[in-house]
């Protein structure tokens, strides 16, 4: 990312969260800030998209088909960026996701509560 122009971005979360974030960064030998983009980005984008037949079928690291995935994406390049990484084994989890919360939304399984700040199950189904 050299050259990039970069921004600061702040947010609070409650101390137990930050310290299983930080934990969790350092098992993965990143800093906060790229563990924090990186899950942001994964969250985002997803890693479900197409999974070979017989994978693993999560978005565990390691798994079967996200394994040859990585390979195929990094290919012959002699580097390739995380975050380049991250974009090109996404996928459409974001729209996937999207159309599914309509559709439960539709089916009157859910809904948005505003006050809650996000979408809890229809108690009244």
């Amino acid at each position: 990312m050299a050259g990039d122009d970069r921004a600061v971005v702040k947010t609070y979360v409650p101390a137990d969260q930050k310290a299983d974030w930080s934990e969790h960064a350092e098992e993965l030998d990143m800093s906060q800030s790229e563990y924090l983009r990186t899950m942001v980005q994964a969250g985002r984008r997803g890693f479900l998209d197409d999974v070979e037949e017989g994978g693993s079928g999560d978005a565990t690291p390691g798994g079967g088909g996200l394994e040859d995935r990585v390979l195929e994406a990094v290919g012959s390049e002699d580097v390739v960026s995380w975050d380049r990484l991250v974009s090109e084994l996404s996928g459409d989890f974001e729209d996937r996701l999207d159309d599914a919360v309509q559709s439960l939304v539709e089916r009157g399984e859910i809904r948005h509560d505003p006050r809650e700040g996000g979408y809890v199950r229809r108690e009244d189904r």
